[in-house]
């Protein structure tokens, strides 16, 4: 699967108790917005990695993103 990032991307993820904070600069949300499209296209177990040591800002949390396998069954 081909990962696309749009030059001069921002992408933060913070998990908190109310629930997950993603915030991303126009240029990272084109760059997720392209990727959840190739993942979409991909088959049922393809994944991608986010953390602070390949795209997101420091601090950030660690996020998978997974396609699954039929709706409403998530792979464990």
């Amino acid at each position: 699967m081909k990962i696309d990032w749009v030059d001069g991307f921002a992408i933060a993820v913070n998990a908190q108790e109310q629930g997950v904070i993603i915030s991303a600069n126009r240029e990272g949300l084109l760059s997720l917005a392209r990727q959840l499209q190739a993942l979409a296209e991909g088959m049922p177990g393809d994944h991608i990695h986010y953390d602070e040591h390949n795209s997101l800002e420091e601090g950030s949390s660690e996020m998978v993103i997974e396609k699954m396998e039929s709706p409403g069954k998530a792979r464990e």
